[in-house]
């Protein structure tokens, strides 16, 4: 995945969830937070962070935020990335092969799983979750509670039971993580779910993404701690 045209600055502060000011070539902008979740860990002030232009008239802002230094690791935290990246990676056969079908945004009782996939001889559900939060080089999710993702690993347990395969996948904002885990601290029902919906068939698999100011690629697994 790749961003069109990237500028780099500075986190100045962030008033709300949806907008940040950032410095950019010695003046303060306004740019869009696309990510909605915490991010306390990322965004202080003085870093260094990439943003991305766009030019469309009808927008209130011109720049998306869309990474950032933490140390001398570069996180992606453009909370849309995930699903264009491992949508990039599906098409290509990387994860599945063979697929006859690829289908976004699948209805599946309540909920919407963002792939459903078919082979020949397999039907499969995938729901991808992004991940940003790096702690001592171990990756987790959530950063924030989300009723949403135990919701949706609630749907993926349902697949199993009606025949489907079933994955979560976890794609890690950033390089070279040692591994990933839930965060039983932040959102313990969530770790238990995932436990539980493992334990019920649904398959978890995490990816780290090699990032660089401009572009994001699945790189390889990284293994999960439960």
């Amino acid at each position: 995945m790749v961003y069109e045209n990237i500028r780099e600055g500075v986190f100045l502060c962030r008033p709300n969830r949806f907008i940040a000011e950032v410095e950019i070539g010695g003046n303060a902008e306004i740019c869009h937070v696309k990510n909605t979740g915490r991010c306390k860990e990322l965004i202080v002030q003085g870093t260094r962070v990439y943003v991305n232009q766009v030019d469309n008239p009808t927008r209130s802002t011109k720049y998306d935020l869309v990474s950032v230094w933490k140390g001398d690791r570069l996180i992606n935290m453009d909370s849309q990335a995930p699903n264009r990246t491992f949508g990039e990676y599906l098409r290509q056969g990387k994860f599945i092969e063979n697929t006859t079908l690829i289908k976004p945004e699948t209805k599946y009782g309540d909920s919407r799983i963002d792939f459903y996939v078919e082979t020949e001889e397999r039907k499969v559900f995938i729901e991808v979750k992004g991940v940003t939060l790096e702690e001592n080089g171990i990756a987790m999710f959530p950063d924030a509670p989300t009723e949403r993702g135990v919701k949706h690993l609630n749907e993926l347990a349902k697949c199993v039971a009606d025949g489907y395969e079933a994955f979560v996948v976890f794609v890690i904002q950033m390089k070279d993580v040692t591994y990933f885990t839930p965060n039983y601290k932040t959102h313990p029902e969530f770790g238990a779910a995932l436990v539980s919906v493992i334990e019920s068939g649904v398959k978890a698999v995490a990816f780290d993404c090699v990032i660089t100011e401009d572009s994001m690629d699945i790189n390889g697994l990284v293994p999960i701690k439960l």
